[in-house]
């Protein structure tokens, strides 16, 4: 197929409409998957308004239980709501044999930093304990537009140093996807730098951890993605409250890792339009000496094929095998 590409003077690239394949390289399922049509370009309200932003949440929470059917009602029933540093906190225990004992891990659900909380955090609870074959505690931490930034933030570090005070940091390994891998990693970066030791391990997947979207996938999966086709600069902005996005607690791929970071375990896919971030994190972890392993899957989105492809599989199969390698 012919590409008729220009590049102009300031360097930028511009590619004429272009139609792109379903790959003959994935499973059935993902490539029904990625059959699935696009999303329209939303139209958000007003920063300020409230209201309309707390409907938009519940929609979009109803939408979530409704499209995990009864995969993410059993979940749900799995875990059991408790307190911990104030903060409502799902436990649940592996459905597959034993929790590795005396190990934990903390997990951060995902959706933009607004979505999935309440009682749908009670899915992430019981899905990372699968993953990783421990006792598991999901953050409901609080989100837009009533507690933004730093609120969550401040709850995930309150919630981890109280995990301390019953099991050592080498023991607990921390888990997000997409913005809880943003809560995840500014959790650790925060909790450090107050002088708290940093978790065993982390386990980010496919995690939003530059909320300025420079990375160059911000431009070339835009579209691409089917989950995640267009920025969430409206989001981020809205999550932050009118903090600096550059800041290493809101995009802690930028922060300084040479102070110490856990043992990191990466995801991401060619079309997830959060790809740049894996690749940026896993390199600049390496430069500070942080031991970490970057996994992509072919013509993968964001957040996976939707749970249930043989290629979704084999991503809960990495996980176990990280932590079996954090824990031999």
């Amino acid at each position: 197929m012919k590409v008729d590409a220009k590049t102009e003077a300031d360097g930028t690239l511009n590619m004429p409409a272009r139609d792109i394949p379903l790959p003959t390289t994935v499973s059935e399922q993902a490539r029904a998957y990625l059959a699935l049509p696009r999303p329209p370009f939303p139209d958000y309200p007003a920063l300020t308004n409230t209201e309309a932003w707390r409907k938009i949440v519940a929609s979009r929470d109803k939408f979530f239980l409704d499209m995990g059917g009864e995969r993410v009602a059993r979940g749900m029933a799995r875990a059991e709501k408790h307190v911990i540093a104030g903060a409502d906190v799902y436990i649940a225990e592996p459905r597959q044999g034993a929790a590795r004992p005396g190990k934990l891990c903390l997990s951060f659900h995902g959706g933009a930093l607004l979505f999935y909380g309440g009682p749908l955090t009670a899915f992430d609870a019981a899905r990372s304990a699968d993953q990783t074959g421990c006792v598991a505690w999901s953050v409901d931490y609080v989100m837009p537009p009533d507690a933004p930034y730093p609120a969550g933030l401040d709850q995930a570090v309150a919630v981890y140093r109280e995990a301390l005070k019953t099991h050592a940091a080498s023991d607990i390994v921390v888990n997000g996807i997409s913005a809880g891998g943003n809560i995840a990693a500014a959790m650790i970066l925060k909790a450090r730098d107050a002088g708290l030791p940093v978790p065993g391990g982390a386990i980010l997947r496919t995690p939003e951890l530059d909320l300025t979207e420079s990375g160059d996938s911000f431009a070339t999966h835009m579209g691409i993605d089917n989950v995640l086709p267009y920025p969430l600069e409206t989001l981020t902005a809205l999550y932050a409250g009118g903090a600096d996005l550059a800041d290493p607690y809101l995009s802690p791929l930028l922060g300084d890792f040479t102070k110490g970071f856990s043992r990191t375990w990466l995801q991401a896919g060619t079309r997830d339009l959060f790809l740049s971030n894996c690749a940026r994190m896993h390199r600049a972890l390496l430069k500070a000496g942080i031991e970490a392993e970057l996994h992509v899957w072919e013509a993968m989105p964001h957040a996976g094929f939707g749970g249930i492809s043989p290629e979704d599989k084999e991503i809960d199969i990495a996980i176990g095998d990280f932590v079996k390698r954090l824990w031999p």
